[in-house]
């Protein structure tokens, strides 16, 4: 019979675990990251004491001035705004789709008459104008 003068440790580094928790992590940030519906442009919305939080609908107008009006990402004219929420709502019924509109501080009254009006002669009903709560501070300013 021989002996077994000792047994030898045997080093491993195990990855498994780590994988685990940067996997979890991962998955952590994907489901608490919020993103923005609408396109990137800068809007100082007015301000109002009756403010209430609007969700975002599938439909978003944002109006920087006439020749900055966009329908969800994508960039229309006033002239093409008709069209493009046509595209953009496909076969639903315009009655029964919620809109939000948001308008800088600065866009000519009459502009956001024509949207309305364009969204009217449509059949929409369920139109939001977005503001942002007087007490809140201004976006970049504290």
């Amino acid at each position: 019979m021989k002996a077994r003068r000792g047994l030898k440790p045997q080093t491993s580094v195990n990855l498994v675990p780590m994988i685990d928790v940067v996997f979890q992590l991962v998955i952590f940030f994907m489901v608490s990251t919020t993103f923005k519906v609408v396109p990137g442009i800068e809007l100082d919305l007015p301000a109002s004491k009756t403010a209430e939080p609007v969700a975002l609908t599938p439909l978003v107008l944002s109006i920087g001035d006439r020749d900055e009006i966009y329908v969800n990402e994508r960039e229309v004219t006033i002239g093409g705004l008709d069209a493009a929420v046509r595209e953009n709502i496909g076969a639903e019924a315009p009655a029964e789709h919620p809109v939000v509109i948001e308008g800088d501080a600065s866009v000519p009254y009459d502009l956001m008459i024509d949207v309305l009006d364009v969204l009217r002669v449509l059949g929409f009903q369920n139109m939001s104008l977005r503001t942002r709560d007087s007490n809140a501070p201004l976006p970049g300013r504290s």
